[in-house]
């Protein structure tokens, strides 16, 4: 039998709930904590095995260096500067890609040859650096990229609509980050246009302020970074869910930062659309039949990310 193993690059707030998630939720059987603060992860690896008894099957985490990575089936890439509440997600780039031309060599070392699921900001933009400088097939490496804002925008639709969160189907798409957009014109309940049932249900559905939803979406993360320091639990979970649906060969449609290969005219980059998540990685990218607008604010948002790609390249 094969146990699924999976390293974590970068154990601190993000990387560990990361490997707590995927331990509580029996998606992995070991996990493996590196860290440039060796002590932490050793500590992380430690904490996890205390919890063994009280969580769904026996995991074992260790801890070790990047270069021994090179039997796990799946990296977490969770690694780069502590984020910064007066800070842009792109302004941390130059710390990010310093930790990146450390971390890739070492990766290459290791022979390790499974999935990426890259978590790191700027998330388009990591994912875009990791692909090229790997040399690695991109269908192989998943940003979480939009994931954690649909799930966002999900939860302010439901909100204001009083529905469950699961009846909704509602994408961002393009950065993670200041030029997300919302295809309003996809947006459904349990497979209902939500245009439609703004006509036919307003008192349920009234008309919705788009530009306010998007920017309530966006700032979301924010005030979890101002009040704890740290957003941890969210993109926990939408990691774990994009793991499990390459573990168990799900075919599931997720919100994703992937490789454009002509899609919506954009191509070269990552960025996030509705993708199809197996055992092969990203098996099939969505290419959403946009409005004229829509597709000018998805192509502005590709625009972002592919100036700060370039930009990531001279640093």
């Amino acid at each position: 039998m094969k146990l699924r193993k999976v390293g974590i690059i970068g154990t601190g707030h993000v990387g560990s709930h990361v490997a707590f998630s995927l331990a509580l939720q029996g998606e992995v059987d070991e996990l493996y904590m590196m860290d440039i603060d060796e002590k932490k992860a050793k500590a992380q690896a430690m904490d996890i095995n205390d919890a063994v008894s009280y969580i769904p099957h026996k995991v074992t985490a260790t801890a070790g260096p990047i270069e021994d990575c090179g039997d796990c089936d799946i990296l977490v890439f969770s690694a780069g500067p502590l984020p910064n509440l007066y800070q842009d997600r792109l302004e941390s780039l130059g710390d990010t890609v310093e930790v990146l031309k450390d971390v890739i060599p070492r990766i290459k070392k290791s022979g390790f040859d499974g999935f990426i699921i890259s978590i790191s900001n700027p998330a388009d933009v990591v994912a875009t650096y990791l692909c090229k400088h790997l040399n690695w097939n991109p269908k192989r490496i998943i940003s979480s990229g939009t994931a954690l804002d649909s799930a966002r925008l999900q939860k302010e639709l439901a909100r204001i609509f009083n529905i469950s969160n699961r009846t909704i189907t509602a994408y961002c798409l393009g950065e993670h980050g200041g030029s997300a957009m919302v295809p309003w014109s996809h947006v459904y309940v349990q497979g209902k246009p939500l245009v439609q049932l703004q006509q036919e249900l307003p008192h349920r559905f009234p008309t919705l302020d788009h530009t306010q939803v998007l920017d309530d979406v966006k700032i979301g993360g924010y005030h979890v970074l101002a009040g704890k320091g740290s957003t941890e639990f969210g993109i926990a979970s939408a990691t774990t869910e994009l793991i499990r649906a390459v573990f168990h060969d799900e075919k599931k449609v997720l919100p994703c930062s992937c490789y454009l290969d002509g899609q919506y005219g954009e191509e070269g980059i990552f960025a996030s659309t509705p993708a199809v998540i197996g055992k092969d990685g990203i098996e099939d990218v969505f290419e959403l039949k946009l409005t004229e607008d829509e597709l000018a604010l998805f192509k502005k948002s590709c625009a972002v990310i592919r100036e700060y790609a370039h930009k990531a390249e001279t640093l």
